[in-house]
């Protein structure tokens, strides 16, 4: 079982990275809070924590092998444990997973399922039951600090992950399905463009609609 990799970043794709190590190119699959941390770091070294798992029909035995990525142990750590909620599954997991652990470990340990319902694919009866399975389990991760999410990031690029995590979350919410969400997000973003305030960017993605 593979459960680090390092390698070059070659390209992030919706749900997905594909990284160069020596003359292989593995697919990695990660989170939106994941890739909201690496997307900037194309063509740069990095490490991922990495999962396995096999993809397929039992039906048609047929199993893909899939990786799926982290950027820290406490991430997959999390991951690991969300996983172990009824009816939620790794493709499920990984959907769900668009704001930092931190902060949905702190809404699993509130048992503001309410919250819980913004991320992406968790209904209310979904958020009841990650409460019901995991508020006494998500302490030590409700009380990461900040600078574990993505902590081989410079602090500019945390930052930055962190307005375009709140504001994904939030068209999410307003009725944008995810892809969608993520397409207005990297074209407000195209070209390296930084912003100070979630305010930013929607004012970025609204005068990109308009025009």
């Amino acid at each position: 079982m593979i459960t680090r990799i390092t390698g070059i970043l070659n390209r992030v794709l919706d749900d997905e990275i594909r990284l160069q190590v020596g003359p292989v190119e593995y697919q990695v699959l990660i989170p939106e809070c994941v890739r909201r941390n690496i997307q900037a770091q194309t063509q740069a070294e990095i490490t991922l924590f990495t999962s396995q798992y096999f993809e397929g029909n039992q039906m048609a035995s047929r199993f893909i092998p899939r990786l799926i990525g982290f950027t820290s142990e406490a991430e997959l750590e999390f991951f690991d444990l969300f996983c172990t909620v009824e009816k939620i599954g790794v493709r499920k997991a990984l959907k769900a997973l668009a704001r930092p652990v931190r902060e949905i470990a702190d809404a699993i340990q509130r048992q503001d399922a309410k919250w819980l319902t913004t991320l992406p694919g968790i209904g209310p009866a979904s958020a009841e039951q990650v409460v019901a399975t995991l508020r006494r389990k998500v302490t030590r991760f409700a009380l990461m600090p900040t600078a574990t999410e993505g902590a081989a990031q410079p602090p500019t690029v945390m930052k930055q992950s962190d307005i375009l995590a709140e504001v994904y979350t939030a068209l999410v919410a307003l009725g944008h399905n995810p892809g969608t969400a993520r397409d207005l997000l990297d074209k407000a973003a195209a070209g390296g463009k930084k912003f100070d305030s979630v305010e930013d960017v929607f004012q970025a993605i609204y005068a990109r609609s308009s025009s």
